[in-house]
């Protein structure tokens, strides 16, 4: 497992970003790729975290697997070692938070529900898979971690 502290080579920056944003039960994940393409997301079951991540890498065999420090970070990266997978741990502080905002940029709430500030809202599902997005752009970005909240 890397260490995500390294400043990413002009080579990575060009790559797409494979991010998991690991749980106990299922985990999101994402591909990204530089300069804006919309991201693919998924989530999946946690037993099927090594399959879902065989298919992805084999769409992108060049991407780097980023992967959250968070809830069921440890068994996952485990599990993704033993699958012949080398993911880079990255922090995940705020990562919820930031999903959920992402959450509503693409989803803006609609009817009665655009009078409410999204703070006091719910995505009406689970949005692992946007907290993988949030953690890739942030990998991207060269910081390696996620912003504080504003």
């Amino acid at each position: 497992m890397k260490d995500s502290s390294n400043e990413l080579s002009s080579e990575e920056t060009e790559r797409a970003v494979l991010a998991v944003d690991p749980g106990r039960e299922k985990c999101g994940l994402a591909l990204i790729w530089p300069g804006g393409a919309a991201p693919l997301r998924e989530i999946v079951a946690r037993t099927d975290l090594v399959t879902s991540v065989s298919r992805w890498m084999a769409r992108s065999p060049r991407a780097i697997l980023i992967i959250g420090s968070g809830t069921g970070s440890r068994d996952a990266v485990e599990a993704l070692t033993s699958g012949g997978f080398d993911p880079i741990l990255v922090p995940e502080e705020n990562s919820t938070l930031r999903a959920r905002d992402r959450y509503f940029q693409d989803h803006p709430p609609v009817g009665w529900r655009r009078l409410l500030p999204t703070s006091l809202q719910s995505p009406p599902g689970p949005i692992d898979d946007y907290a993988a997005v949030v953690l890739a752009e942030a990998y991207l970005e060269g910081t390696g971690s996620l912003p504080a909240q504003e």
